[in-house]
């Protein structure tokens, strides 16, 4: 049955009223063309500190991005309210394409990803010679999310009054992974952070290390004028407190450089990691496998790392870390 008559016009059509009162839906979205571009400072609790031109301002995002969120180091566009002033909020309409993304899972049975940092270049691991123990495994792990991710590692290793730094580089001096080492005087006196600042000139930097290594303080000494709160190491435990909660972009004095500090990892999953680029996170072992059989695993009886660590190409200590984290891969693949 019609409603309408053969010869209707708009005014014959009924419109059913919008009780919210709101615009209707529309799959057309703005472009924000006329957006300012930000930087993304820190995330907390769903407000994010965004740095537009030389102001910090409180954002958050928009409905259009969906589930695409941003993290600490992303550019995005901004717009609303950019004066910085208190209680005003902005929205974040876009993120751009990112350069680089650091990721870690929980653990290698997790396949939620975390991202840690967007778009930075440079990988500082930050590892104390003792209180607490350096852990190699975690220091070879994080080299393999930095190579996977397109970063450059740098070494720091903190604590040298307590430790010296030769038995650890003894595993690590042939990867040609740059290195610095740092003690509690050098920092206090601001040596240590002139000498680091060094290596982070005209770069995004992240700093990851495990609770109690020193980081925190390290990155206060490289900016100064803003201080985070530092922890301790439990005497019984040998485990430092987690102080730092959310990641969070500085900039150098001399404007040369970022650094990002992170929260300290207890570990660091590499569930995201193809297991077969593992073997690019130890560049003294990878000349070794020309010998390899086709689709080596490299954990078998055939494998050529065998007779090129044994023909003193490598340090043993290396075959076995890289191994280790094989078999934990294949743990979670065989699952």
């Amino acid at each position: 049955m019609r409603r309408y008559g053969k010869h209707t016009d708009e005014d014959d059509v009924r419109v059913r009223p919008n009780r919210k009162g709101n615009r209707p839906r529309t799959s057309i979205r703005p472009k924000h063309e006329d957006a300012a571009e930000g930087l993304v400072l820190t995330v907390d609790r769903g407000r994010l500190t965004v740095l537009v031109e030389d102001r910090k301002i409180t954002a958050m995002k928009a409905r259009e991005l969906g589930r695409k969120s941003a993290v600490v180091g992303d550019r995005v566009a901004v717009v609303g309210d950019l004066s910085g002033a208190k209680d005003t909020l902005a929205r974040i309409v876009r993120v751009e394409e990112r350069s680089s993304v650091l990721r870690r899972t929980a653990d290698d049975d997790d396949p939620y990803e975390r991202v840690v940092v967007a778009n930075a270049d440079q990988l500082a691991i930050v590892t104390a010679l003792a209180d607490p123990e350096p852990r190699p495994r975690l220091i070879d792990r994080c080299l393999v999310a930095a190579y996977d991710a397109g970063l450059e590692p740098l070494l720091v290793l903190t604590k040298s009054d307590l430790a010296s730094a030769e038995t650890l580089m003894e595993s690590y001096g042939s990867l040609g992974v740059p290195y610095l080492v740092t003690n509690r005087e050098e920092l206090a006196n601001g040596d240590a952070a002139d000498r680091v600042r060094e290596q982070l000139a005209g770069r995004v930097t992240a700093f990851v290390g495990h609770s109690g290594v020193g980081k925190t303080t390290l990155v206060n000494a490289l900016v100064p004028e803003r201080q985070r709160a530092t922890g301790h190491v439990n005497r019984v435990t040998g485990r430092g407190r987690h102080t730092t909660t959310s990641a969070l972009a500085l900039p150098l004095p001399d404007g040369s450089g970022w650094v990002i500090d992170t929260p300290g990892v207890r570990s660091f999953g590499l569930h995201h990691v193809n297991p077969a680029r593992v073997i690019h996170a130890f560049p003294d072992l990878e000349p070794g496998t020309e010998g390899c059989p086709r689709a080596c695993s490299h954990d078998e009886q055939d494998c050529a790392l065998d007779q090129w660590v044994a023909d003193g190409h490598a340090d043993p200590q290396r075959l076995y870390s890289l191994r280790r984290l094989l078999a934990t891969r294949e743990r979670r693949e065989g699952d």
